[in-house]
């Protein structure tokens, strides 16, 4: 593959890329009963002139460097994502848009799972960090997002603490998920920008700091802490929840 190509594995990941923006998809590979599922792709890969084939298991496995295929492989043209910035922080503050902010998760599956939960309950963008170690949108994500990151927007930022500030600045609510010491209170206004940090290390200090406020889910003491996309899961269902509840009611 090309450098700024990736594979797309999973039906569901593959038919969103599809309707969001076919003319990525540069070659396209799928097993034999996938095959009487993907007729409309075909067509419009053909159209383009584009590779489009019915291949054997173990080409498909070896296509997508991966058993779990599930059954087709999209090889896709991929821009990195948008920067975001100050203005474009303000921009979502008018509109009343939450988002998630992953500050150094570094596991790819998880940045794929946060990404699914986000797009399943309607939030819709995520920020990452740049930094060093910090999962990108790559195959892996792609495969475990099962068509989540071409729902949501994904955008990226050169350091998390300053952008925070930028979102608290424009009258978000910038809730930072905390293992411990954090509130269990009920958070703030709309919109809300849910942080979450690393696996191992949590949130950086100087993430932590630029929070509006923290929170911290219970537990029964057994474990430490949560995977960070079942932590995501909780909190931006409870966040929802809240807005729900503040939500003029029509009769």
């Amino acid at each position: 593959m090309k450098e700024h190509e990736i594979a797309i594995c999973g039906l569901a990941a593959v038919r969103a890329r599809f309707q969001r923006d076919s003319g990525s998809i540069v070659r396209l590979f799928f097993d034999r009963p996938t095959s009487r599922q993907v007729g409309l792709m075909c067509k419009a890969l053909a159209a383009a002139r584009k590779v489009y084939r019915c291949v054997e298991p173990a080409e498909l496995a070896k296509i997508a460097d991966s058993v779990h295929h599930g059954g087709i492989v999209a090889i896709v043209e991929v821009a990195p994502p948008r920067t975001a910035t100050a203005a474009e922080a303000a921009r979502w503050a008018r509109r009343g848009e939450n988002l998630v902010v992953l500050d150094r998760v570094g596991n790819a599956h998880n940045l794929g799972a946060v990404a699914r939960t986000a797009a399943y309950l309607g939030v819709p963008r995520i920020v990452i960090s740049c930094e060093p170690g910090a999962a990108q949108p790559g195959a892996a994500a792609y495969r475990v997002a099962e068509g989540a990151l071409d729902v949501i927007d994904l955008w990226t930022v050169p350091a998390i603490a300053p952008f925070l500030r930028d979102l608290a600045r424009t009258g978000f609510d910038v809730v930072g998920a905390a293992t411990r010491g954090g509130s269990a209170s009920e958070p703030g206004p709309t919109p809300w920008a849910l942080v979450l940090g690393n696996e191992e290390q949590g949130m950086a200090p100087e993430v932590a700091a630029a929070c509006t406020h923290l929170v911290t889910i219970g537990g029964s003491g057994r474990v430490e802490s949560l995977n960070v996309s079942a932590a995501a899961a909780i909190l931006l269902h409870e966040l929802g929840r809240r807005d729900a509840r503040r939500s003029p009611k029509v009769s």
